[in-house]
């Protein structure tokens, strides 16, 4: 049987990450369903990890990568420092002006969070119908301040800053514009559209906010599988369940047109742009509190339960059980 589009089911992964051996003692956080990134000890300080392609879009792809990537780095308590990028652009389809632009875009980017490009591959490839970037993050930090996510537990609050899904809305609205044009108009589209800067898509700011504002057990940048895929990933790394409330997750306006126009849910749009973060009840009123001060959208939308308990969401005054595993929604208008 071929498998679907996207990440592949947790716990199918789970499988054969269990069986890559640990030989390095450096090696702090390695290959596990549930981390961003990978952590080695480099003497002093933690060295972070991270690589993700970006396979859905063609347009500002440079934008995407670089920002999804980082926020991997800043979810783990670091702080983003050096990009490697590999281009993989389509064979026929690609110009001397493509390759400008994406260079373009990754460069501006990396500008805009202080970041150093410092290596990579370009290449034009035969069978591609769109560019495929992978891009590779590194980033340091101190050993005292690693979020090591081993320490969520039952009874832990969840927090959602911004909204859902700011990412697949941006998607969407660049893959399906001229469709959308006629329903919805050119100016709601623009505004889709530019979801990736507005709200954005880097979550590097809330995470150094909420770092400084109260104890966290965990961070998750939530991307394929959306809301419900970045908890569940979490919750099987933790060994817990967890419970929200529906009508506490914002979700933008924009992002609820395109999801009934297309019939999609967006708790499982992907979802880059928006910031999971795990801590006590006490610790997360801080968070919040400090979060809302700094104008960024911040709620608790639900806690962390005992693995017995499940996955579950209140929807309209009744609790419901979440369809698992979580697979994202995109790849079926894509």
């Amino acid at each position: 049987m071929n498998l679907p589009v996207g990440k592949l089911e947790p716990e199918f992964l789970s499988k054969f990450l269990s069986r890559i051996p640990k030989k390095d003692n450096s090696i702090i956080i390695g290959s596990r369903v549930g981390d961003d990134a990978a952590v080695i000890d480099f003497g002093d300080k933690y060295l972070i990890a991270k690589t993700d392609p970006i396979t859905f879009v063609s347009d500002n792809i440079g934008w995407y990568c670089v920002n999804i990537n980082a926020n991997d780095i800043a979810v783990m308590g670091g702080n983003p420092r050096w990009f490697l990028a590999t281009a993989l652009m389509p064979e026929g389809k690609t110009t001397e002006k493509d390759i400008e632009k994406l260079f373009k875009s990754l460069i501006s980017s990396l500008k805009k969070i202080n970041v150093t490009l410092c290596g990579g591959h370009t290449e034009i490839s035969p069978g591609l119908e769109r560019p495929i970037i992978i891009g590779q993050m590194l980033g340091e930090v101190k050993k005292e301040n690693l979020i090591n996510k081993d320490s969520i537990k039952p009874g832990d609050s969840i927090i959602l800053t911004k909204g859902i899904a700011i990412e697949a809305t941006s998607i969407i609205a660049r893959e399906k514009g001229s469709f959308l044009n006629k329903s919805f108009g050119r100016e709601f589209v623009k505004k889709a559209k530019n979801f990736i800067k507005i709200p954005g898509l880097s979550i590097i700011r809330e995470a150094n906010i909420a770092l400084k504002s109260g104890r966290i057990s965990a961070m998750h940048d939530p991307t394929e599988g959306g809301l419900l895929g970045g908890l569940y990933e979490l919750a099987l790394l933790s060994n817990t369940g967890f419970i929200i409330e529906k009508e506490k997750i914002y979700i933008y306006p924009e992002c609820n047109k395109l999801s009934k126009k297309f019939k999609l849910d967006p708790l499982r749009l992907i979802a880059s742009g928006s910031l999971i973060i795990i801590s006590a009840p006490d610790e997360s009123k801080k968070i919040v509190k400090s979060l809302r001060k700094n104008k960024i959208r911040a709620e608790i939308i639900g806690k962390v339960t005992s693995s017995k308990s499940g996955f579950k969401i209140i929807e309209s005054g009744k609790t419901k059980s979440i369809r698992t595993p979580v697979i994202d929604e995109i790849g079926k208008i894509l």
